[in-house]
């Protein structure tokens, strides 16, 4: 691997961290899943499904989820961690679902590694009429001053602003999520953001801050030197603490798919 890993090479290094991806990676802000689900929830897809935590969040409010996700390390935390759901082994640019089926299409920080000229029209076929069709970046809410993750890990992230996660200013995965449709065939188009806090241990925070592409592909000592970085900050701001109340922002993007022409 090169010192600066490709978007591919990024893309697919989840799997490598799978277990920890789902015991340490956040559920969205329960009112963003009340905002963003359509009343109608017979079939909902969770496009870019990972491990299923949000999968399983959907399935809480009553959906019937089929689970779309390539990568089979991934597949297989969300196969055992998530009775009920099927997972099916596709992309967001080739859902293997009829048209007209689905209730719902959503994507949680999986869009960014979307082709939106290939997943948006694939979207709207799978989607019957007045179906949904929603995207949710849950992270921290970078406004908070002390959580410094760029600065942490500066060492696996030479490109800079990369922990923020989905969407680094003037990036590639910018530019993705600016790609989302404005218009046919979606229309009622919204974005709400909401916060909340979610207490972690400050281990298991460190942990979260690992499963990001960048630092996944980094070099071993460059990770470790940001967890150093990143354990004895928290550890000078939150000194005993077991427990550390981290502020959090579910950003969401939401329309419904015209009727098709009769």
């Amino acid at each position: 691997m090169s010192d600066v890993a490709t978007d591919e090479d990024r893309s697919r290094s989840f799997g490598a961290v799978a277990t920890d991806y789902d015991r340490v990676r956040p559920s969205p802000a329960p009112d963003a899943l009340d905002w963003l689900l359509p009343e109608r929830r017979d079939l909902v897809v969770d496009v870019g499904a990972g491990t299923g935590i949000f999968s399983r969040a959907l399935a809480s409010r009553g959906a019937h989820v089929v689970a779309v996700e390539p990568d089979e390390r991934m597949r297989a935390v969300l196969q055992e961690n998530s009775p009920g759901i099927e997972a099916i082994a596709a992309s967001g640019e080739a859902i293997p679902l009829p048209d007209a089926s689905a209730d719902g299409v959503f994507f949680s920080s999986a869009w960014h590694w979307m082709d939106p000229h290939k997943a948006v029209p694939e979207v709207a076929r799978v989607l019957r009429d007045g179906g949904r069709f929603g995207v949710i970046w849950t992270s921290r809410d970078h406004e908070s001053g002390w959580l410094r993750a760029e600065e942490w890990f500066r060492d696996a992230a030479p490109e800079g602003n990369v922990l923020r996660g989905e969407t680094p200013p003037g990036g590639r995965r910018r530019r993705r999520e600016d790609s989302l449709p404005t218009g046919d065939p979606f229309t009622n188009i919204e974005t709400q953001t909401f916060r909340y806090t979610r207490p972690m241990a400050p281990a298991d925070f460190v942990d979260w801050l690992t499963t990001y592409s960048r630092v996944i592909t980094a070099p071993a000592e460059a990770r470790e030197r940001g967890r150093v970085r990143a354990t004895a900050a928290l550890a000078e701001q939150f000194p005993g603490a077991t427990v550390i109340d981290v502020p959090m922002r579910s950003r969401c993007w939401r329309a419904d798919r015209i009727p098709r022409s009769r």
